[in-house]
């Protein structure tokens, strides 16, 4: 039974998940049979493992600006996104149950979303351009004085594209509508500074950094009301009930840490990377097209469509040798158009030949050339 990936393989789909840095793995080891105890316990046992927690709590919230009471740790971005939205949501008064959404959100906010319209919310969802990006002056026009919540991604998870998330808030702030914004994506990718965004709340993906799978957290401003959707003991200031994961809340903290110290270095490596990829294709595929925002993109992330091609065969010819992901999902036998790119008024036909390769900070420059040889050959034939 193979447990890794042949060293063939070159790996492109960081936007799906990273693995673990090895300092992240360093740092969980003594909390698997070392330090064990129960974080609520007063012994000595508990309160390492306590004061591990903290720690780790720290580390989170400098990597957002926040103070360490502003971090709920959960199970990862999905649990966190839901706590975001149903929590806020059955909190707001009667007059207050409208929510937008943007059209191209990750299903983690448009699933809840859409459950809250079937308790009787109203949703709204704000279309964006061809880059993706919501339309400011459409946005604007779907304000009402029933809204309450607005959730838009920081960046977008198919294309990279980044939201005006600054200029959303400038919207929101003085009607005192809750701004929540999905950074699963971003962080660890760009500066994702909570002040400097004006958001009330933010979604963290450990798994998407460089820490484990399994783990995330949701940083919501203390004074932002947010009802539990789960009851138990009073475990993350009475968010999220059950003992913590505390290995795992570790390695979210020192991906954390590892993410705020190496930011700008890891920012540059990648975009060289990205744009290195970019500029090979294009000299021996000169047809591809760019997906996404050219300039406000995460620097890991390129979405080309090969026109002509399909996606599913490209992928399935290319899977011992590049890792991707499609640009566009297919259901049974009949291709549709990725939601996200359906959104940005991209034809069925050049959807259907997406394809969104995520550079990672291990990429190197010798696996991005022999990328190049392997996508050109597939496409070539």
């Amino acid at each position: 039974m193979m447990l890794s990936a042949p060293e063939t393989l070159i790996y492109l789909d960081y936007n799906a998940t990273t693995p673990a840095a090895a300092e992240v793995v360093d740092a969980m080891q003594p909390y698997w049979r070392g330090v064990y105890g129960n974080p609520s316990s007063s012994h000595l046992q508990g309160r390492l493992a306590h004061d591990a927690i903290e720690k780790a709590r720290g580390q989170v919230a400098a990597l957002v600006g926040v103070d360490p009471s502003w971090i709920v740790f959960t199970g990862g971005a999905t649990e966190a996104n839901n706590m975001a939205m149903i929590g806020v949501a059955r909190s707001l008064p009667e007059s207050r149950r409208h929510i937008i959404i943007s059209a191209v959100e990750h299903p983690a906010i448009m699933e809840p979303a859409k459950a809250l319209e079937r308790e009787g919310f109203i949703l709204s969802i704000a279309p964006v351009d061809e880059y993706g990006c919501v339309r400011l002056d459409a946005f604007a026009a779907l304000l009402r004085p029933e809204t309450g919540l607005v959730s838009i991604m920081h960046a977008n998870n198919e294309t990279g594209s980044i939201q005006p998330i600054e200029d959303i808030a400038g919207f929101l702030k003085p009607r005192g509508i809750v701004f929540h914004t999905d950074a699963a994506q971003s962080a660890g990718k760009l500066p994702v500074r909570v002040n400097d965004l004006g958001v009330d709340m933010l979604t963290l993906a450990g798994h998407k950094f460089y820490a484990p799978k399994g783990v995330g957290a949701l940083v919501r401003n203390p004074a932002t009301r947010l009802l539990p959707l789960d009851y138990g003991a009073g475990h993350e200031g009475g968010q999220r009930p059950g003992t913590e994961n505390l290995p795992l809340i570790v390695g979210l903290g020192e991906a954390a840490r590892l993410a705020t110290d190496e930011l700008t270095v890891r920012m540059t490596h990648m975009r060289r990377m990205r744009d290195l990829l970019h500029d090979g294709l294009r000299v021996l595929l000169p047809m591809v097209q760019l997906n996404g925002h050219p300039l406000r993109r995460l620097p890991n992330t390129l979405n080309l469509s090969f026109p002509g091609a399909n996606a599913r065969s490209l992928l399935a010819s290319l899977n011992d040798t590049v890792a991707a992901s499609a640009g566009s999902a297919c259901h049974s036998e009949n291709e549709t158009v990725s939601g996200v790119l359906g959104a940005m008024g991209i034809s069925p036909e050049r959807a259907a030949g997406a394809i969104r390769f995520s550079v990672g900070v291990e990429t190197t420059e010798a696996e991005i050339v022999l990328a190049i040889a392997q996508v050109t050959k597939v496409i070539c034939g």
